[in-house]
């Protein structure tokens, strides 16, 4: 089962606006939104950069970011 984290992100009002107005238009929740664009910036990122690997993914500290809830 996969582990989901939440990241406190902050925004400007305006694109908090314009993430809004992009969800509502898309069919999306805000959430799967943000996700959905996250999603396509990394793909873009592999494409031009080079792969993440599992090696490098594993050395990354999440620990920052994981709450006891």
């Amino acid at each position: 089962m996969k582990n989901n984290y939440k990241v406190e992100v902050k925004l400007s009002e305006e694109l908090l606006r314009k993430l809004l107005i992009i969800s509502r238009e898309e069919g999306r929740s805000v959430n799967n939104q943000f996700l959905f664009m996250l999603r396509n910036n990394i793909q873009y990122y592999e494409r031009t950069k080079g792969r993440l690997t599992p090696q490098k993914l594993a050395a990354e500290d999440v620990t920052p970011y994981i709450s006891e809830e």
